[in-house]
């Protein structure tokens, strides 16, 4: 805002001019004083002027809101754009109409394929859309030294893009055990974002006592790997923010809302972290959080405050989040608290989506620099054999619905040559092939609870390095569901009889698609049928996404990387045979 453009919404607030918009019969949700009231609200160059009176010009522009309710535009608080698999210009067309008006993204994903020019990326592609994008930079790329990534971000990395206004601070810190031994180039990283007054952003699953002191005592600003109210109520004591998630996979939000009360609310926040598109289509974005907090009785206007102005202040966004004069003009208008639908939205002032009808063109950016990101190097079926020392292994034993695993034990039948070998339990091998760097790196152990039979699923998009995971029973077919993400760039393949069934192509860094939410969500529940119908997977478990959570070495117990087998609470490398 400018001088000029600051003088004129002060006319406008004092009916000097006329305003740009005005939004007549609304009843104003209140978010400071928790309270609602009757009201027009006028608009100039994006941003609220105020509240009017009765013998103020007419506004270039009236919208009647017929009695509805006009809040703040809805906040996400943490969120990986890249896990809806869709562009950023697609996924603003997507939760746009939810509601949602302004995201805190950190694309870490990307960036552990592509370093800066993914980061570059992102920056570039979500500068000129209508949903407001912050970005965070990413900390942890490498998510742990035990993997192998795209590209490793370091300090110098991180100051070279950290002044950028949209550049909210440093990303998730998923290295906690480095922040807590105080290690230096941990915290090189956070003295970049505290030099620079930027925040820094948490991620601390199972951390209590003096670790999480520790933790805290880093800075950090918000943590959404909160799964209970125990550890919802330690982290608030320590002043950091709870975001409560409710992703595709993560879902929390119901968990902690019994640890919300009056003292505290004001530190809890809304955010979907890995939502897919089919979720986005299906449920919503925000709203749907609000909709499931709204459904246990929950305060209305404590909820609200959860989804608007607790996300602004607690990322520093003083612009907005408010129904208030000198705010922007990011609103919403809906019908009902009984069922939480924004029917219309403005963003800066202007109409964005009605009706669930997305308004805006916004520009297209090409993927320069991010595509065709495939390195593998002398991959075979032959280099998906697991020897193993004795019948008698570790596994990645699956928990239902969950991305937490269990160290499981398992007895399991091997060929003469000491090759396992599928028997009648529910175990099937589990591959991750280096996909980055030419290592030839195939990092192999065993699944537990997949309910997998009779062929292969693999994706590229694999949490967080993002190198190919294919899951199967058979090398042949294992085998070849990675040729084809090879051949394709990246994205989701299925196979059965040595032959593909199906495929779906992320030509993004082998993360992303520029088709439409629609398409995109019909697609990947397409992949979904056929992989159940044809291979049998668990109802308890989703066909891609529960393999491409089972690559993130950061969340417990047992996971798997491009050098074997891990223990996260040991934070080493495992042998899959037990000795």
């Amino acid at each position: 805002m400018n001088k000029e453009s600051l003088k004129r919404i002060i006319d406008v607030a004092s009916g000097r001019e006329a305003a740009d918009l005005r939004i007549k019969n609304c009843r104003v949700i209140d978010v400071f004083n928790r309270e609602i009231f009757d009201s027009d609200v006028y608009i100039k160059d994006g941003f609220i002027a105020g509240f009017g009176d009765s013998d103020f010009p007419a506004a270039a522009e009236e919208y009647d809101a017929k009695g509805r309710f006009l809040a703040p535009g809805l906040i996400d608080s943490h969120v990986h754009i890249e896990s809806s698999h869709l562009s950023p210009s697609e996924f603003s067309k997507e939760v746009v109409p939810h509601g949602t008006t302004t995201i805190i993204a950190d694309p870490h994903e990307i960036c552990n394929v592509c370093g800066l020019d993914g980061f570059d990326y992102m920056l570039g592609s979500t500068e000129n859309i209508a949903l407001q994008v912050f970005l965070q930079f990413p900390s942890c790329v490498p998510a742990t030294p035990y993997e192998n990534a795209g590209a490793v971000l370091k300090a110098p990395e991180i100051l070279s893009r950290i002044d950028n206004d949209r550049v909210k601070g440093l990303g998730e810190l998923m290295d906690f055990i480095g922040v807590c031994r105080a290690k230096d180039t941990v915290l090189d990283k956070i003295m970049v974002a505290k030099n620079a007054g930027k925040l820094i952003d948490g991620h601390s699953p199972a951390l209590f006592g003096t670790d999480l002191d520790a933790y805290s005592a880093a800075g950090i600003r918000d943590d959404h790997e909160c799964a209970t109210v125990d550890e919802l109520r330690d982290r608030v004591r320590r002043g950091i923010y709870v975001l409560l998630r409710e992703g595709t996979v993560c879902r929390d939000l119901l968990n902690l809302l019994p640890g919300v009360n009056e003292s505290n609310y004001r530190f809890c926040l809304f955010c979907t972290d890995d939502r897919q598109a089919a979720s986005l289509v299906e449920d919503g974005h925000i709203d749907n959080n609000m909709r499931l907090t709204l459904s246990t009785g929950f305060d209305p206007l404590k909820a609200i405050c959860m989804a608007t102005i607790n996300a602004a202040e607690c990322f520093g966004l003083s612009d907005r989040g408010a129904v208030s004069p000198g705010r922007r003009a990011d609103l919403i208008l809906f019908e009902s608290f009984d069922d939480f639908r924004a029917d219309t939205v403005w963003i800066g002032g202007k109409k964005a989506a009605e009706n669930g009808q997305y308004l805006i063109e916004d520009p297209k950016v090409k993927p320069e620099g991010v595509s065709g990101r495939m390195n593998v190097k002398d991959f075979s079926a032959e280099r998906l054999k697991l020897r193993l020392e004795g019948n008698k292994v570790n596994t990645i034993k699956l928990i239902p619905h969950s991305v937490v695993t269990e160290k499981g034990e398992a007895d399991v039948s091997l060929d003469a040559q000491g090759f396992w070998i599928r028997d009648e339990q529910d175990i099937v091998k589990i591959a991750v092939v280096e996909r980055h760097k030419g290592t030839g790196n195939v990092g192999i152990g065993l699944l537990q609870g997949f309910g997998l039979r009779g062929g292969a699923v693999a994706t590229s998009v694999a949490h967080d390095s993002h190198n190919i995971i294919v899951a199967g029973d058979n090398d042949r077919d294992m085998e070849t569901a990675v040729l084809r993400l090879i051949e394709m760039g990246g994205g989701m393949a299925i196979a059965k009889d040595g032959r593909i069934l199906d495929s779906l192509e992320h030509e993004i860094a082998g993360l992303m698609t520029d088709r439409s939410g629609e398409w995109v969500a019909e697609r990947i529940k397409q992949l979904d049928r056929i992989a159940r119908k044809e291979l049998c997977i668990s109802e308890s478990a989703d066909p891609f996404m529960t393999p491409c959570f089972m690559a993130l070495p950061v969340i417990p117990e047992i996971k798997i990387t491009d050098m074997g087998l891990f223990d996260v609470k040991e934070f080493k490398h495992l042998n899959v045979s037990l000795t």
